[in-house]
Order: C-alpha cells, then structure tokens, then sequence
C-alpha cells in the first residue's frame, strides 16, 4: 500500500504534493474510507470549471461512519453523547446502538416513499434524533437539508420551495435559556407560506411541548420508527450529493451548497486525522449546531466517520449554568478535542474573566482548542492558551468549503502559530492573493484572498439546481479562481492572515482600511471582551470607522476614560490616517446563531437604514439597543 501523504515528509512536502499531484495524493487518502466500488480517478475536470471528486467510485456515507465500525468490532463504543443542561437529560449511544436507530429511522423515510435523490427537510434542535435523520437520509441515498431550528418561517419557506423535500423530519420544539420554542407553529405557518408541499411530516414529540398534529400529513416520530423496518445502506456514486445547507444570498434568496458524498468522506476523514490529530475511540466535541456547516462536518460526520465519540450540546458556553459549562463538558466526558468559535470563549473570558470557574473541573484530557467562524483576535488566542494551558489553534473556512482552508496542521506537522493568522494554507487549497487586476500581491499587501481551482474533495461542488449562479456567484470575478469573499494577506513566511469580509474594508478618504486590524488594536484592551469595528458615511472623507465595545464583567471605571485610551491604541497601532473618533460601549453585539457578528447590518443602521434582522440572528433585542446607540450619536 502506499505511503499516506503524511508519511512523506512533513506539512510543506504535503501540500506541494496535493497541488502538484492532486490526483495520487487523493487517491491514497481515499484508502481511509470503505468503497463499494473503489475509484480509479480522483480528479474529473472534463466539465471544468465544474469539478468532480472520485468521478467512477461508490460507496455509502452512512456506512463509513457507522456500519464499518461495528463490523470492525467496534460496536460497543461510544459513538454520540447527548449533555442537555436546557433540559437537565443527558443520553448516549454505541455505535451499535446509533446504526440500529438509524437503519429504523431510514426504514421509516423508505416507507414514506422516499427514495436515492429525494430531498429531506430536517428541522430540528440539538438532540440525537437530528444525527439519527442525517444519517438515515445518507443511508438511503437521499439528500438531507438541515434548516437551523427555530429559522423564522418564511426562512424555512424559502427553502423548502428550493429544495423541495418529499418528507419533513422536525420536532415539537426546541428548548432555550429564555424557554421553550414551539417548532410545529412555525413549520405550519412555513409550510402556508411555500409553494411546494411535502408528502408527509414526521414530528417527534418533546415533553416540554405538545404539538397539533395534522391528520394525513403529519406522523408521530416515535410511532412511526416503531413500527418500521431497518434497511441496508444503498450504494450511492460518489458524486451523487450527500446534502444540502443553504447559506445567505446577496439578493436575499439563500443559496444551496451541495456536497456529495465520496469527496466529502475523504476529506474529513484526512482533516480529523491531520488537521485536528483525532484518532478513532477518542471524544472529539465541536460546540456547534447540525444547523451550521461545522455542525455537519465537525459533529456528526468527521468524528463518525473517524470512530470517535462525539458530543452533542443542548445548551450555550454561559448561562447554562454558568462560563464553567464548557470546562464541565470537556471534564465529564473526557473530551480530547473541542472545536467551538471565537466569540464563545470572548464570552467566557467576559463573565469570568481570571478563568476562576475552570479550577473546579479537571480538563486533563484536553489536547487542543481549536477556534473557527469568527476571526480569532490575539488575546482572546493568548487568554486561552494560558489559561487552559493547551495549544489554541486557529482555523479559517467557510460553508462553502465544508472544512478548513488554513490551519495548523497539528495531524501533520505542527508550526509556531502566530496571533492574528489561522496558520497556512491546508493541503489541497492554493490559497492566493489577489490585487484588483487578479495579480498575485507580494507579502504584506492586502488583497483578495482566492483559491486556485480544482478546490479540494469535500469542497462544494456546485449550488441546489443553479450551476450558472455558482460560477457566477464564486467563479467570474478572477479567473481559475474561486473567491472567497474576505481580504487579507499573507507574510513572508506564507502565513495568512484573513482580516474581514471584502465589504468590511473602510475607504477613509481613499485610504483603504481593514477593520479587522483595528479590532486586533481595541481588543488588546485589558477591559475589552469583544468588540467590532464599522464602517459609517462621512461627507468629507467618505467613511470613518465607529468602535462598538463590550466590557468584561466587573469593569467599574469610567466609560469615558476606557473610549478614550481605545482611541489612542488605534492611533498608536495603525496611524492617524485610521480616523477613529467615536468608540461606543454596549452590552452586547448582534451576532448570528453560529457566533459572526452582524457588521453590515449595524453599518446599515449606521447609515439612516431600517434593515430587517436576519433569521440567524442569536438575539433580536441586541440588535434595538444597538440602533438606539447607534442613532443617539453617543
């Protein structure tokens, strides 16, 4: 057998190899994953620049992550643990236990009708039944499309007319600190408001609510799989898409990323071994949502496939009960790796600011932190590290690519990290970037941050029924490029530094100015716990840059006096020519479910707009008290 890519020399000899050579270096990660029909041909090109993964291989998604493992003898591992503190419930399952719940669940979607190609809506919160429903899906060859749950209706609308789901998997609600939130309300009014209707509507009913079923579309959940039959996994090529996750679109129809099967298991079955340095039987925990991409990836799929443990986490990093929930998660289950974002450690370090709350838990079996989703400032990265006293490591990519794009691949080879860039480029992406004319720009200077096609296998390979909008939409603006829509640069040692959203770029009478650059200089203030940085109009200069701070607990000095040396940092760090004046504090930022903090809408309102919140949005009060900050001129 031949080498794997990481036993022929280290990180730099990888990567060279995985560009130059895609087409040998996968298919020898391909060896890591069972096939029905091995592939002879990694890479198809032939309708470039529409590329295809493993063009002649079958196999079974499903499969890989639970069958092989308990015919391997592996069956009385733990394969998922359920921690809820929103509901005081916790629940496990071997992966014996996990195939056989899944192989029902599938006999239930079979005898709905549901065939290989058919779509599955599934709307549901953090519980086991939705890894159950998206293995169940891939068991059978259909295409799951997890909706994040409680998504407003006529989000939820919205994609059920695009992917028109012959069956909907959902619950009677979900659970969050503030209380319940019913589900099946929100599906009827949804299910109203779209064009398209589903055969059949499967509702798991949850003790903390009951919900109205509606006779001859809707099925009890319980009763339904009870009276199903398990089926085998059916063969599936491994270009035939695995799922659906819709992510938000300019003109405000989302669009639906598509990921297919074979591409997607080697890709994450190599990450969790040379990106993440997890190996089968340990506990890996992403403390995320199935809802995000990272939650698809990195909670169910990657450690499944890999015969980990994973966690899933029915609660938030405070408040449920406290900033220790983290520490106590990782403790009781022995967690080797966790993988959670950015701004749910700022908001642990802001409640507990001296980390007093981890001196209760032995988190001894942690091996690394990695952090994702939002950009990583410095001394959220140093907090940390010298706090938990293990590696914290960095990692850049988007719902688009399915897995990281840059990172420290401890796996591999690991690297002096440096504050502020996720690391570099990870084996299979040609991370470049670009200037305005599509050149390459020397190190140092910001640009485009692009990705030479062929993206790698697991990336996406087109969208939901619209070729032509994905080339447009990621394609066209540079070409033999994908475009990932942020800025940033690289240094001379080649790493990336990825400082915002292109649109997060401030044009300061002609100066361009990253915003990224000023929240690393707010952000080394010691009573800082997060911060953002728009950008507003200005008659005279066109934009200038307004701070919006949130303060650790406990800070009792002046505002003023905080504003003011916030100012000075900026000036020190950056020049006069960065023309912060105005730095608001806040108790809060808008953010997303999945922690990104809501830039453009704030600038929007900024500016004299009224947008809408989006359905993502975590809480819909912050977004009030920032536009009554925002419109006071204080």
């Amino acid at each position: 057998m031949p080498a794997a890519p990481s036993e022929r020399g280290g990180y730099a000899a990888a990567h060279r190899r995985s560009l130059e050579d895609p087409e040998q270096f996968w298919l020898e990660a391909a060896q890591a994953i069972d096939w029905i029909v091995p592939p002879s041909t990694a890479l198809d090109g032939s309708h470039a620049p529409l590329y295809r993964w493993f063009p002649d291989g079958e196999l079974n998604t499903c499969h890989n992550a639970l069958d092989r493992h308990v015919d391997a003898g592996h069956g009385d591992r733990l394969a998922l643990v359920h921690d809820s503190p929103l509901t005081g419930v916790r629940t496990t399952f071997t992966y014996r236990e996990l195939r056989d719940e899944v192989a029902r669940a599938a006999g239930l979607l079979t005898g709905l009708g549901v065939v290989k190609g058919d779509r599955v809506v599934l709307y549901l919160p953090m519980i086991p039944e939705a890894v159950i429903a998206m293995l169940a899906c891939s068991r059978i060859g259909a295409v799951h499309s997890v909706v994040f749950g409680g998504f407003a209706s006529r989000e939820l609308a919205v994609r059920i007319d695009d992917a028109q789901p012959k069956v909907i998997m959902s619950a009677s609600c979900g659970v969050e600190p503030k209380g319940v939130v019913p589900y099946k309300p929100l599906l009827d009014t949804a299910l109203a408001r779209a064009r398209h209707r589903p055969d059949h509507c499967v509702i798991l009913q949850r003790p903390q609510y009951t919900a109205e079923l509606t006779a001859g579309r809707d099925l009890d959940w319980a009763e339904a799989a009870g009276a199903a039959e398990p089926v085998a996994c059916t063969p599936v090529a491994a270009t035939d898409p695995l799922y659906i996750l819709y992510t938000s679109g300019t003109t405000g129809r989302p669009k639906g990323v598509v990921r297919d099967n074979g591409g997607h298991a080697v890709a994450l079955r190599w990450s969790m071994r040379y990106l993440f340095d997890t190996h089968p039987g340990e506990v890996f925990w992403a403390a995320s949502d199935v809802g995000w991409v990272v939650g698809h990836s990195y909670i169910v799929y990657g450690p499944l496939l890999t015969g980990c443990t994973t966690v899933l986490y029915e609660g938030k990093p405070v408040g449920t009960p406290d900033a220790g929930a983290f520490w106590r998660v990782v403790a009781e289950h022995g967690v080797a790796t966790l993988f959670t974002a950015p701004t749910a450690i700022r908001a642990v370090r802001k409640d507990d600011p001296k980390g007093e709350l981890l001196a209760t838990h032995d988190i001894g079996s942690l091996r690394h932190l990695f952090l994702a989703g939002e950009r990583l400032d410095p001394q959220t990265y140093r907090w940390a590290g010298e706090l938990l006293g293990v590696p914290v490591i960095d990692n850049w990519w988007q719902t688009e690519t399915g897995w990281p794009i840059v990172s420290d691949p401890v796996g591999l080879e690991p690297h002096v990290t440096k504050p502020g860039s996720p690391t570099l480029p990870v084996p299979g992406y040609d991370v470049r970037i670009l200037d305005e004319a599509g050149q390459e720009a020397p190190a140092g200077a910001e640009g485009a941050v692009a990705i030479r096609l062929p993206l790698p296998p697991g990336t996406l390979t087109t969208l939901w029924g619209d070729d032509e909008r994905y080339v447009g939409s990621y394609l066209s603006t540079y070409d033999g490029h994908y475009l990932t829509g942020d800025g940033g640069h690289k240094d001379e040692d080649g790493y990336v530094y990825i400082m915002g959203r292109v649109d997060d770029v401030l044009n300061v009478a002609g100066h361009r100015l990253s915003s990224g650059a000023m929240e690393e200089a707010i952000a080394t203030h010691p009573d800082v716990a997060e911060c953002a940085v728009i950008g507003i109009r200005d008659q005279l200069k066109g934009q200038v840059p307004l701070g919006l701070v949130v303060l650790k607990a406990g800070v009792g000095r002046a505002p003023e006096d905080i504003c003011a040396e916030l100012v000075a940092l900026v000036r020190d760090a950056i020049g006069p020519v960065a023309a912060l004046r105005r730095i608001d504090i806040v108790a809060a930022l808008p953010k997303t479910r999945s922690g990104k903090i809501l830039r453009r809408t704030m600038r929007e309102i900024a500016d004299g707009g009224d947008p809408a919140p989006p359905s993502t949005i975590e809480d819909p009060e912050v977004i009030d008290d920032i536009r009554r900050v925002l419109l006071s001129g204080t």
